[in-house]
C-alpha cells in the first residue's frame, strides 16, 4: 500500500498566504487558529504537524486535509497560485524578505484583478 503523508511547504504556504492577508505576526496567526507559535515555527523549518496541530489548522484555513497530502497513491491536486508560489520565492537567495513581501503583494493584486475580469 503506497503511504500518504503531510507536506509541511504547501501546509507553511497556506498558512503563510492566510498571515500576509491578515498583516498578521506568526505569534498573533498562531493564537487566531489555537496552536503555538513553535507549531507554526516547525511547519516553517519543513517538519510535519502533530495529528491535532494539522487538524486544527486544516479547519482553521477552511481547506481539505487532502490538498496537503502527497504521495503515490494521491492524486496531484492543483493549490493556490500563491501556495505554490511563496515557497518558491522564499527560497530565492537573492530576494530578502522585502523583496519576497513586494513581489506576494504584486502577485495578491494581480490575482484579485483577474479575478475581477471574470
Amino acid at each position: 500500500m503506497a503511504k500518504a503523508t503531510v507536506d509541511p511547504a504547501l501546509l507553511y504556504a497556506a498558512l503563510n498566504a492566510a498571515r500576509q492577508e491578515r498583516g498578521a505576526s506568526w505569534r498573533s496567526l498562531a493564537a487566531e487558529i489555537g496552536v503555538s507559535p513553535s507549531l507554526l515555527s516547525r511547519i516553517a523549518n519543513g517538519q510535519k504537524p502533530d495529528a491535532d496541530g494539522f487538524a486544527t489548522i486544516v479547519r482553521w484555513l477552511g481547506i481539505p486535509a487532502e490538498e496537503f497530502f502527497v504521495g503515490d497513491d494521491v492524486p496531484a491536486k492543483q493549490p493556490a497560485l500563491m501556495a505554490q508560489l511563496a515557497p518558491l520565492l522564499r527560497a530565492r537567495k537573492d530576494l530578502d524578505e522585502a523583496d519576497i513581501k513586494h513581489l506576494e503583494q504584486l502577485i495578491a493584486a494581480a490575482l484579485e484583478r483577474a479575478k475581477a475580469k471574470r
